[in-house]
């Protein structure tokens, strides 16, 4: 790719990306187009077409992956679903519109769990983050109407025309389901009020990117005693089969100490209408196709996407949602394959032993700490491409054609529900992929102490044959050692190399650690970005993540003979192009932990001397930092 190495002293996302942004055109079901959105399309198209040859001859498909196709054709004959109109939702609101008071709530709680209804409290089960063996179960605050509570705070101008279109969507929702006028205003009036009385006690995107803060275990005992109104240990007993837990971890205690000021009889008919309300938004997109537009409006007015998805898309990422492995592993297998893999495993491994020869000669930590932190380097486990086993939880789910789409997808719910609790108190699987292999991502597990790379991004522009192994290094070394370094960031730090959270720090070296997580915090926070400023305490973990994966994969380039380091930072800054309405920008500087685009790529790099030599860049140059102000961790 050539480049006006000149402009580059200015702004080099601007410099590699600037052509590109004039030209590229934002589809209008999506909020944005970029590296990872173009590449996820371009995957979306290439398996809708091949899933499109399936469905004419099922005699070489593998029973799951019939299975798959049944289920996607259900999604896609909209035909049927204008045929069954909103009877499937009504058979489904009845419960709800029937609950007569909070004892009669309470006796069905766990049942209205498994089969999927919205909760004044989210149970999970997942690795106890103290003994990370073993699964343990967890107790959350729901989720708010608006995207954050920062949102509801009175100097934000977006909350009430927000509210404004979510008023009108749910106003014809209720008004499709047969709901009276006065009723709809009822119900939409009584929900707001619901939601907003969690606010105060619910966590912001920023307090709830610390995981530290979210481990609050709590006896069976306490926890049932933080409710006087509702049960609280018998519906836990009833999602456990009749199993009491020793401990439950409370992800918001100030949520839970506040639970009989928020769901009391007083309250109740407000707590109903925002089950009804809630259940209506989580549901409508799978009834007729008046009515699956009709229920996005609230979310394209979010993000800014201009129109919703044409019907065989939206049916494809509905039937990819239910069964995401099955087409990740068909995906892994045809445009993956183990070559590639076991080539991809070769190149983490290495950027492993790049970042363990950095830890061994890091110069801030005293020799404990860092004999530590290569231990738990040691640990790291590596999945690559695609699982080495299927979810047995898939074998489960058989379709009925018989049945509407919507039941058929709250039957798949309520399965994975009863598995997700039959965990509990079991050992972790940490070979289990929460990923699809068909996914333009990768992750890192805190509680696991691994990293996974799904097939679909180790792919030009991150990783290609046809680039130099400079350009592969600024693309997919970089988000390999971005994944690596989320072992080491303010989070990832905290826990051991078994996953546990657990303080393996010297008290001088975490003290260190932390100045230079504000420096990083610093770096970032209060920039002006989309009309609005960037969070650095929200955005810290990956930004740490992007710096130490950068620093890291810029020393594997150099190792190479015929390294190019300018190619290196080219392709580092077009990976992270991205077009994107600006209300989707907003939302993501309220939401995201990671930075904006063009910031992730411009600011790392300026902290990198390699950068100053590779492209001259000197005082007085936009992109010149002093010395002193440059933030190096890893």
């Amino acid at each position: 790719m050539t480049v006006n190495e000149q402009l580059i002293k200015d702004d080099l996302y601007e410099a590699v990306n600037g052509e590109w942004l004039k030209t590229a055109k934002i589809p209008d079901d999506k909020p944005a187009t970029g590296g990872f959105n173009d590449l996820a399309d371009e995957i979306d198209k290439t398996l809708m077409s091949d899933f499109e040859k399936m469905t004419s001859d099922s005699s070489t498909q593998s029973a799951l992956m019939q299975e798959f196709l049944n289920y996607y054709a259900l999604a896609a004959d909209f035909d049927r679903r204008e045929l069954e109109g909103t009877t499937p939702l009504k058979s489904v609101l009845e419960p709800l519109e029937n609950l007569t008071g909070l004892a009669d709530f309470n006796a069905k709680w766990a049942n209205f769990v498994l089969a999927g209804y919205p909760s004044p409290l989210n149970f999970d089960v997942d690795a106890d983050m103290k003994n990370a063996k073993i699964n343990a179960f967890f107790a959350a605050a729901p989720k708010l109407i608006l995207p954050d509570k920062t949102y509801y705070e009175a100097d934000n101008q977006q909350a009430e025309q927000l509210l404004d279109v979510f008023r009108k969507m749910m106003t014809k929702l209720l008004g499709a389901l047969d709901y009276g006028e006065e009723d709809v205003k009822k119900v939409i009036s009584e929900a707001l009020i619901f939601d907003r009385d969690l606010v105060p006690h619910v966590k912001s995107a920023e307090e709830s990117a610390d995981y530290s803060k979210a481990y609050n275990p709590q006896t069976f005992t306490e926890f049932g005693l933080q409710s006087k109104n509702v049960n609280l240990q018998v519906v836990v007993k009833q999602l456990l089969n009749g199993q009491e837990p020793e401990k439950i971890i409370v992800t918001e205690p100030k949520y839970l100490a506040a639970i009989d000021d928020i769901l009391n009889e007083a309250h109740f008919n407000e707590f109903k209408s925002w089950l009804i309300v809630k259940t209506v938004v989580s549901l409508s997109s799978f009834l007729s196709d008046d009515i699956r537009v009709i229920s996005g409006e609230y979310g394209r007015a979010l993000s800014g996407s201009k129109g919703p998805k044409k019907q065989q898309k939206f049916a494809y990422y509905l039937a990819m949602g239910a069964y995401s492995g099955i087409v990740g592993e068909y995906y892994g297998h045809k445009y993956f394959g183990e070559d590639a893999k076991t080539d991809v495993q070769r190149m983490v491994e290495k950027m492993i032993g790049v970042y363990q020869n950095r830890l061994a000669n890091n110069k801030w930590l005293t020799s404990a700490t860092r004999d530590k932190a290569i231990l738990k380097l040691n640990k790291l486990g590596i999945q690559v491409g695609y699982p080495d086993k299927i979810n047995p939880l898939y074998q489960k789910m058989h379709v009925d054609t018989k049945k509407p789409l919507l039941e058929n997808a709250m039957g798949f719910d309520q399965l994975a529900t009863e598995d997700m609790f039959s965990k509990w108190n079991q050992p972790v699987d940490r070979d289990l992929w929460e990923m699809s292999a068909a996914t333009v991502n990768a992750y890192y597990h805190p509680f696991k102490n691994i990293i996974v790379f799904p097939a679909a991004i180790l792919q030009a522009p991150f990783y290609s044959l046809e680039q130099s192994s400079s350009a592969n290094y600024g693309g997919i070394g970089a988000v390999i050692a971005h994944e690596i370094s989320h072992a080491f960031d303010n989070n990832g730090a905290l826990f051991d190399e078994y996953g546990n959270l657990n303080n393996w720090w010297s008290e001088a070296d975490l003290a260190h650690f932390k100045e230079l997580s504000q420096q990083m915090v610093a770096e970032f926070d209060g920039t002006e970005y989309a009309g609005q400023k960037v969070n650095g305490t929200l955005t810290v973990s990956e930004n740490i993540a992007d710096a130490g994966g950068l620093s890291c994969a810029l020393e594997a380039a150099k190792a190479e003979p015929n390294a190019d380091i300018s190619a290196f930072f080219i392709n580092w800054a077009q990976v992270w192009r991205m077009k994107a309405s600006t209300q989707y920008m907003q939302l993501l500087l309220s939401i995201d932990v990671h930075a904006p685009a063009k910031l992730r790529a411009n600011i790392q790099v300026q902290n990198l001397a390699d950068f100053y030599a590779t492209f001259g860049i000197n005082p007085g140059d936009k992109m010149y930092k002093n010395p002193d102000e440059r933030v190096n961790i890893w």
